[in-house]
């Protein structure tokens, strides 16, 4: 056996990064940056009010002066009124700053006087006459400086992260309508076993439910990741599996079952020939693994048929090399250490991925049964994985765990 360590990271080795592509800011949230994203002009463009107020000289603004508005500055007006001695000039949030200013008081910091229309009534929207001002304003004040949050040409959103909507909006202001991204992962999932039934269809004897394909179908698709296809084949339809996958359409492959040493272990016997590599891996569950690139470029991921082998195959294995496939330059899912709620054995010389349930301080399996890969109702419960090296053959309560988050 390989340590899972060693199969994880030839996987992640071997998958290349998809072509980059240029889309419009509106359809690329969840996809990644194929490269830096450089600021076009300083951010702000301008300096500008932080505070809808009054723009002063700081000298004349000490609490107390009285001060003559001589002008009106709304958001989105080019206008640079000049600010002399003993005026102000009404301002906006986002206005520019009129460059003789060096201060903006809030309006909540003044006194208003109106001045009346020529019929000797007050307009609600016309700048005051003057203003009065209660609290003195430090030089600077409330002015967001040229570049202040990001100077021409810095990076705006480093390459190889998600775009987030926050991220979306840092392109945009940045000056851009397009990005370069790495386009969505198309991944197709072939489900094998002449045991499968469709979900809801009546039972025989010695045929089971087929979750394995719903449960990989909607990891992708939570996962950012595109659905190519779905499909079930039987353990005699070895040639007809092979040929399928060398004519896939898909950027990657998922193939649960058949991945072991057994007589109708069909993914082994169709796919060994293209390529696909089967080993042994020191993890429980999960231990028949099998990748290749097909043709040298179509990685395919062979798991095993038992539902909490392949959920646990997915996250230890499938996913960080999708992401890589993806761009992503963080492959994988945060840890955090929890203390032992009750104990339990683990399988001698495999490291053990154990589907678990934790709170703020305790991690404990998931189900009652133990960690065998057939107990695939217990995934309900299961939010996270515990993490037990290979070298321990028992979790006593109180031990320190490694617990992989999921959600």
């Amino acid at each position: 056996m390989i340590p899972w360590e060693q199969h994880r990271a030839r996987l992640v080795d071997a998958v290349r990064r998809l072509p980059a592509d240029q889309v419009d800011l509106a359809a690329a949230r969840g996809l990644v940056t194929a490269e830096e994203v450089r600021t076009r002009h300083p951010v702000p463009l301008f300096d500008n009010s932080a505070m809808d107020g009054f723009a002063v000289r700081a000298e004349d603004a000490g609490e107390g002066a009285r001060l003559r508005v001589t002008a009106d500055v709304p958001a989105g007006s080019s206008e640079d009124p000049p600010v002399g001695p003993g005026e102000a000039v009404r301002i906006m949030t986002g206005a520019p700053t009129p460059t003789t200013a060096d201060a903006i008081v809030p309006i909540e910091d003044v006194e208003l006087e109106d001045a009346p229309d020529t019929h000797g009534r007050h307009t609600p929207d016309a700048p005051p006459a003057w203003i009065t001002v209660r609290r003195t304003p430090r030089p600077s004040a409330h002015i967001r400086r040229e570049g202040e949050d990001t100077p021409f040409g810095d990076v705006a959103v480093a390459e190889g992260v998600e775009l987030t909507p926050w991220r979306l909006a840092a392109v945009a202001s940045a000056g851009y309508s397009r990005v370069a991204v790495v386009r969505r992962p198309r991944v197709a999932v072939l489900s094998t076993g002449s045991e499968l039934v469709a979900p809801g269809e009546p039972l025989g004897r010695g045929q089971i439910p087929e979750s394995n394909s719903v449960l990989l179908a909607a990891a992708l698709e939570a996962d950012g990741f595109e659905v190519a296809e779905v499909s079930w084949w039987r353990d005699e339809d070895g040639d007809e599996l092979a040929r399928h996958v060398e004519a896939l359409e898909a950027d990657a492959a998922i193939v649960s079952g058949g991945a072991s040493v057994g007589a109708f272990d069909v993914a082994k016997h169709a796919l060994g020939p293209l390529g696909v590599r089967f080993e042994k891996v020191g993890i429980q569950p999960g231990k028949p693994q099998g990748f290749g690139l097909v043709d040298g470029v179509t990685p395919v991921f062979c798991l095993p048929g038992n539902p909490v082998a392949v959920a646990v195959s997915y996250e230890m294995f499938v996913r960080p090399a999708l992401r890589a496939l993806a761009g992503h330059h963080d492959l994988l899912r945060p840890v955090v250490t929890r203390r032992a709620r009750s104990s339990w054995r683990c399988p001698v010389g495999r490291a053990q991925a154990l589907p678990a349930i934790m709170d703020e301080h305790t991690v404990a399996p998931a189900s009652a049964g133990g960690s065998g890969s057939h107990l695939v109702v217990s995934l309900a419960a299961a939010e996270h994985l515990a993490l037990v090296p290979a070298a321990t053959d028992r979790v006593d309560e109180g031990d320190e765990i490694d617990v992989m988050v999921l959600s």
